[in-house]
């Protein structure tokens, strides 16, 4: 019976010591053994054997991508406004036992580091740059982190900038900054609208004005050859010129008396003496 227990015992523990010796390590893992309290290899994925009671497994580390939230924080530009910003960071383990070894706890340490980076950069640009620039700070921020992390076996495969904007304070300050750079602008093109109309209002009565200079010119130059003409017709003969008078005299009273407004017809008092000089005149 005895025998029996120690058979039973002697298998269990071969069972066990094999068990402690074969590391079967998935894909995507691989696990850092240490001989001893001592690193001693680094564990691929696939079957693997080790010693037992000395060999021991450590960690165990994804080789897979590690994605890294990086919480919000408040940051100081150059000209002393404050945004808000936040960031994501992808980073992957090339070397196990540098990650493991090299720092206490690395996603804690680079998400520490990609903030202070962040800060940064930040610092040294204007509001405007911060806002409008994404992704040079994300060059910016993965050429500073990607040194510092291989040192611990890590590589940065990329960083991005999930949101950056301005406080609730300093957002504020901008909507009444943009409403009163509107105001202004509406006003100088209001402006600009008025002067232009008045330009054009000046050009339009200038033109009109030299228009009316010409036709009165004109009008001028025709009545100087009219006359001209007509005296050269009468010469010394003043009958043509005393029937011509007379007919638009006589024209001039009758608009007079069909008008509206005429209360008064005008008769000169000499018209038979007129008449009989027209006559006179005919008659020799």
């Amino acid at each position: 019976m005895e025998g029996l227990v120690l058979v039973v015992i002697f298998v269990i523990l071969v069972l066990v010591t094999i068990g402690l010796g074969v590391r079967i390590v998935p894909q995507g893992s691989k696990h850092v053994v240490q001989r001893l309290g001592k690193y001693h290899a680094t564990l691929s994925p696939g079957l693997n054997i080790i010693i037992p009671y000395i060999d021991t497994v450590a960690y165990k580390v994804t080789t897979k991508d590690i994605v890294l939230d990086i919480p919000s924080q408040e940051v100081i530009t150059r000209d002393n406004a404050v945004i808000i910003a936040n960031a994501v960071a992808y980073i992957n383990i090339v070397s196990p036992e540098k990650a493991v070894y090299g720092v206490e706890n690395y996603t804690f340490a680079i998400q520490n580091l990609v903030q202070t980076s962040l800060r940064s950069i930040v610092g040294e640009m204007d509001l405007d740059d911060a806002l409008s620039s994404r992704d040079q700070i994300k060059a910016k921020l993965k050429a500073a982190i990607s040194d510092d992390i291989a040192d611990w076996g890590i590589t940065m495969k990329t960083v991005e900038i999930q949101d950056i904007n301005p406080s609730p304070t300093m957002q504020k300050a901008m909507e009444e900054q943009a409403a009163a750079e509107r105001g202004r602008r509406a006003t100088v093109t209001r402006a600009d609208g008025e002067k232009a109309a008045a330009i054009l209002e000046a050009e339009g009565r200038l033109e009109a004005s030299k228009r009316d200079a010409q036709a009165k010119v004109v009008l001028a130059e025709a009545s100087q050859q009219a006359i001209q003409k007509v005296a050269e017709a009468i010469k010394d003969h003043e009958l043509p010129v005393v029937y011509l008078l007379g007919e638009k005299y006589v024209e001039a009273v009758k608009s007079m008396s069909t008008a509206n407004n005429a209360k008064v017809v005008l008769l000169p008092s000499d018209i038979p003496a007129a008449v009989r000089g027209i006559l006179g005149s005919v008659g020799k």
